[in-house]
């Protein structure tokens, strides 16, 4: 009982030397600020703000602007925009990738603009001359594709219509955080819109040119349009050029002749997994960099181009693929070509492992990106 008074006694003693203190957080864009009050000592000291875990979880801890905005006046200029797409109803195998932009925005959160510099280039594509923020995810209904699809389309005309912040890069790129490979349909329909045919480069497991009649089973237009036919349709659309290429393929087909005279017919030609054996990095950059060779680009990133031990967490996974760094040292390998547009997809965190090894390597996948459109020649529009 004495050892307990005394111990009391103690702590009355520290408490009458505490006195509250009102603290105010900076300021973010669109939340209203209120005073916290915490107990410190007589000393001022600044908790400061510098947190993963704190606030928005933006990918790579980036400014959040609401880019989507029906007013122009009051949104911030930037060159590069990070947007998500909660989208997986147009899956063929396990769904879960409505979960991915949050996903790739958890295992980004030990990136932050000011701790990434580059030790093997020396360069930070965070803090060189583009402006690069999150908007958020685009709101999708989760009960009609077609009007999903329209929404999607809807929300990246708004983003890249906005005028850029460098004024020599007047339009803005999107990467997009996947929801499965059907939300690349509205990435390249606006694409289009914007910037005309693009080449394809498509790092996937899968073909996705399936014509809607073997993948979707000709039961209507609604079953047509899927993840795995989505490159055929933007070919018949006329959104891409017949000089794209597919990276990472392995996985079987419907129809082998049938499924890859489409496939070139859609024009794409085909870079297998086990390339990479006979070939090696070097001779799968080469082959992607010559047949997209003076085009504008876009990149699509299937994240079961890796193998299921580098990412599991994804809906049809495909044993036999590339690992992390294979890919990461592809990707980065690519610097030179103008790449106006890019998303990694198929991301589903429900069937990642303890340590979340999809969603980093999908993150990390992400910065590579941010890197090709930072480090490519700007193009004035």
């Amino acid at each position: 009982m004495m050892v307990l008074s005394l111990f009391l006694l103690l702590l009355l003693s520290l408490q009458s030397h505490v006195t509250a203190r009102e603290i105010t957080f900076p300021p973010v864009a669109g939340i209203s600020q209120h005073p916290v009050v915490a107990h410190a000592g007589d000393e001022p000291f600044d908790i400061g703000m510098s947190s993963a875990f704190y606030g928005l979880t933006t990918y790579a801890n980036l400014p959040y602007v609401h880019c989507l905005s029906p007013k122009d006046e009051g949104v911030e200029k930037y060159d590069i925009a990070i947007l998500g797409a909660p989208f997986d109803t147009a899956v063929t195998a396990r769904p879960g990738a409505r979960f991915g932009p949050g996903g790739i925005r958890r295992g980004s959160r030990r990136i932050s603009p000011e701790f990434s510099w580059d030790i093997i280039t020396g360069e930070n594509v965070f803090l060189d001359w583009a402006k690069i923020v999150d908007c958020g995810d685009a709101p999708l209904t989760w009960l009609d594709n077609t009007v999903a699809l329209k929404q999607l389309d809807t929300a990246h005309e708004t983003i890249s219509s906005r005028p850029g912040n460098s004024s020599e890069y007047s339009i803005p790129r999107i990467i997009t955080l996947g929801g499965d490979h059907t939300t690349t349909l509205s990435a390249l329909r606006s694409t289009y819109k914007k910037w005309g045919q693009v080449s394809v480069i498509h790092f996937d497991s899968h073909l996705d040119t399936w014509d809607p009649k073997v993948l979707g089973g000709g039961i209507s237009h609604y079953a047509g349009v899927n993840h795995g036919t989505f490159l055929h349709i933007a070919h018949e659309e006329g959104l891409i050029r017949n000089t794209s290429i597919h990276a990472g393929i392995r996985a079987p087909m419907a129809r082998p002749r049938g499924d890859l005279r489409n496939d070139a017919r859609c024009g794409f030609e085909i870079v297998t997994a086990r390339d990479i054996d006979h070939i090696g990095v070097s001779g799968i950059v080469e082959k992607l960099k010559k047949r997209v060779a003076n085009s504008l680009v876009y990149i699509s990133v299937d994240i079961d181009v890796l193998d299921p031990g580098s990412a599991p967490g994804t809906g049809t996974a495909e044993v036999g693929g590339w690992t992390t760094r294979e890919l990461l040292t592809i990707l980065d390998s690519l610097l030179g070509l103008e790449v106006i547009g890019a998303d990694v997809v198929e991301v589903a965190p429900i069937y990642d492992n303890a340590g979340e090894t999809t969603v980093l390597a999908a993150a990390e996948v992400v910065r590579s990106l941010i890197g090709l459109m930072v480090g490519q020649p700007v193009t004035s529009t």
